[in-house]
């Protein structure tokens, strides 16, 4: 292992946050109760008061924490909207000392995040993980989440599709996947959501972000990866539709949700779901395709 000092991950994590900082966001850290703390990257209170511009919430995939995975969407979407980019609990520096462990406590506790910022309407975008709370912020918020954008997200997922993902990876257990310990196990991972073959990066570099990003609340992690509510004891999906205008986004190779499940979950949310499709991406177009990806994302919310 390489010291820190040599450590890409750690050297990228810098940029990431000056990122960030230079679109106008700042780190807080917000106590949402008395148990739960929430940390974020938002706009200063001083930017919105100033700037009426719609508010737009970002939750982050099963994984590294936000400033990882929506680096350039800040920076794309920023001039348009207030954006607000939680870490989801336990991941980051949000914490809970609560028993719970669903997406919809995740919800809840963003819910709670955004009264306490006192933003009082805001469009929700989530991807994988985040997509199930972003679901059910829509479904328990109706009158303060405005758009709906659910991307590479299989909130219908059955315990069939959890058996297919199992084999397509060649593994026992989803913490495997989505927990990795090893580089191997990492690999894995980004065969499955990475369209591109990432065949010669060394170990010691995946080792590096298994250490750095992948190690810290391993056991609160598992338990909400056995925590999911969406999927019943018969194998059937009970997928109530919404009330907002909904869009879907998939990447057209993906291997954690294949594509299949997004047409299924448009049938069920209804008339108000639109599904786009980003070809030659996998389960992160946000990052493969990020220019195609915002655009489609922009102008859904910026519509009519």
């Amino acid at each position: 292992m390489a010291p820190s000092f040599l450590s890409f991950v750690s050297l990228y994590s810098i940029y990431l946050r000056r990122c960030f900082a230079t679109s106008g966001l700042t780190a807080q850290s917000i106590d949402i109760d008395n148990e739960t703390t929430i940390h974020l990257w938002a706009p200063k209170p001083d930017q919105t008061a100033q700037k009426q511009k719609p508010a737009l919430v970002l939750l982050h995939g099963f994984g590294p924490s936000a400033i990882w995975q929506w680096r350039r969407q800040v920076q794309f979407f920023t001039p348009y909207f207030h954006v607000y980019v939680p870490d989801l609990v336990f991941f980051g520096n949000s914490t809970t000392k609560s028993k719970e462990r669903s997406e919809v406590f995740q919800a809840v506790s963003i819910a709670k995040l955004m009264e306490k910022l006192q933003v009082k309407k805001y469009h929700v975008l989530g991807t994988s993980y985040g997509g199930f709370v972003a679901y059910n912020m829509a479904k328990m918020c109706p009158n303060k989440v405005e758009k709906v954008v659910i991307a590479s997200s299989g909130v219908n997922m059955r315990k069939a599709d959890n058996m297919a993902l199992l084999k397509r990876a060649n593994v026992v257990t989803i913490e495997e996947i989505m927990l990795p310990e090893t580089a191997t196990q990492l690999r894995t991972l980004t065969r499955l959501a990475v369209s591109k073959r990432l065949n010669m990066i060394p170990d010691f570099f995946w080792n590096d972000v298994v250490k750095q990003l992948y190690s810290e609340n391993r056991e609160e992690k598992m338990e909400l990866l056995s925590g999911l509510t969406l999927v019943v004891g018969d194998d059937t999906v009970k997928l109530a539709p919404l009330q907002q205008d909904v869009l879907l986004v998939w990447g057209d190779e993906d291997q954690i949700f294949p594509l299949k499940m997004a047409y299924e979950i448009k049938e069920l949310l209804g008339k108000k779901t639109r599904l786009e499709v980003i070809q030659n991406t996998s389960h992160v177009p946000q990052i493969e395709n990020s220019a195609q990806f915002n655009n489609i994302v922009k102008n859904f919310l910026c519509g009519s």
